[in-house]
């Protein structure tokens, strides 16, 4: 079965193009237990958005998962902190933002708008498919 994720990341310091440029990237760096765990959970296929938080708070593109949660190389203190790769599939045509997000009461079960900090977390299908329709 698939999931479905979302994944903040500041664009100043690695945004959507980042990953586009490289085609397939280690996400690395969480330093959150919870945001660890959903990184633990994720498989090979599944389905992440990418977003933009700091200035713009846009959901811009969708990767994949493209290899499970593996030891994360900056974890120097050896604290049992997980990375995951991800491949850039497609940029949205319009990104989705974070007022547009508040304002449809179909988007109100994601987690962005109640755990706010975490950088990495779960997306309902149904939520991530209104998502990717919005964006097109």
């Amino acid at each position: 079965m698939m999931n479905y994720w979302l994944v903040k990341s500041e664009p100043s310091e690695y945004g959507w193009e980042d990953l586009v440029a490289k085609q397939e990237d280690i996400w690395d760096g969480i330093r959150n237990i919870q945001a660890r765990n959903y990184l633990k959970e994720m498989r090979l296929g599944d389905q992440v958005l990418f977003y933009h938080s700091g200035k713009n708070k846009e959901i811009v593109g969708v990767a994949e998962v493209s290899s499970e949660a593996f030891p994360d190389a900056k974890d120097t203190e050896n604290q049992g902190w997980v990375a995951v790769s991800l491949k850039a599939s497609k940029a949205l045509s319009k990104p989705v933002s974070l007022e547009i997000i508040k304002a449809d009461d179909r988007l109100g079960s994601l987690p962005l708008l109640r755990q706010s900090r975490l950088s990495v977390m779960p997306v309902e299908k149904n939520v991530f498919d209104l998502i990717i329709k919005m964006g097109s």
